[in-house]
């Protein structure tokens, strides 16, 4: 990879502007730009808004790091100009709480709770989770070789690894794992960590449910500050049912610590319709 960016392409498409006299309220509104080149078949990454979400929350209280982010996404904004609205709601020692929604056209996008402070490299003191074992990224499956190539992979590189790769032919078991890091360099930080949980194609599709599966609830759990290199994901789904599917996502780092978490619920649509 080429050497990494003095500001990289994902800090700068989740930028958030405040307005001015707003610098000091307790509320402000964000002008934001949603980056097209962030989308998945023309709508931005329920993940990539998170992680913009997730700034906004942490800068109206003063903090550097998302720890807790739950959203709920009410319908998928275009890319393009939008706005957030901030609210502080309590500032703490270690934790400080905000509300962050996303508003496009006078309509809310996103409602996101945020609960941020302050991370650094922890070591583990316990988990219940090993590290999956999978082949290098090297040796493992770009899925844009397949038939999921959405606009998001320009910026994004994923290998998926192949025991898991839903086509051509579906595993069955609805798991994948994959190797995940930025094309332009620029290493993972507590942000690229939301973007992370969900990047991966849906893992209903080793189930043969293809199509778009629409995130309708996206809780991440940001649990350390990832090491340079790639990031090591794995996503497992437990129950498919009346149209629904959950999808967990576990993220570790290049030395094999387990920084982040997330649990989402999502719909199982339709496959989109060819032109």
């Amino acid at each position: 990879m080429s050497e990494a960016p003095a500001v990289s392409a994902f800090n700068d498409a989740t930028s958030v502007r405040s307005r001015p006299g707003d610098s000091d309220a307790s509320d402000r509104t964000y002008d934001v730009t949603l980056d097209p080149g962030w989308a998945i078949l023309g709508k931005p990454n329920g993940g990539y808004l998170l992680a913009l979400l997730g700034r906004a929350g942490c800068d109206i209280v003063g903090t550097t790091h998302p720890l807790a982010i739950s959203g709920h996404y009410l319908r998928a904004p275009e890319a393009g100009p939008a706005e957030v609205r901030a609210v502080e709601i309590r500032r703490g020692r270690r934790a400080s709480t905000s509300r962050a929604t996303l508003w496009q056209g006078d309509k809310p996008c996103i409602e996101a709770l945020v609960t941020s402070g302050e991370l650094a490299m922890f070591a583990t003191d316990y988990t219940s989770s090993p590290v999956p074992v999978l082949p290098p990224p090297q040796e493992c499956a770009p899925p844009e070789t397949h038939r999921f190539a959405p606009e998001i992979f320009e910026h994004c590189e994923l290998r998926l690894d192949p025991a898991t790769v839903p086509f051509p032919t579906p595993t069955g078991e609805a798991t994948i794992r994959f190797w995940f890091r930025l094309r332009d360099g620029s290493e993972p930080n507590a942000s690229t960590l939301i973007l992370a949980t969900d990047i991966g194609p849906p893992t209903v599709f080793n189930l043969r449910h293809y199509g778009w599966a629409p995130t309708v609830e996206l809780t991440v759990l940001v649990r350390g500050l990832p090491a340079p290199g790639w990031l090591l994901c794995e996503t497992t789904c437990q129950l498919v049912a009346g149209g629904w599917f959950d999808e967990n996502a576990t993220i570790w780092d290049s030395t094999g610590h387990l920084v982040a978490q997330s649990r989402q619920l999502a719909l199982l649509g339709e496959p989109p319709a060819k032109d």
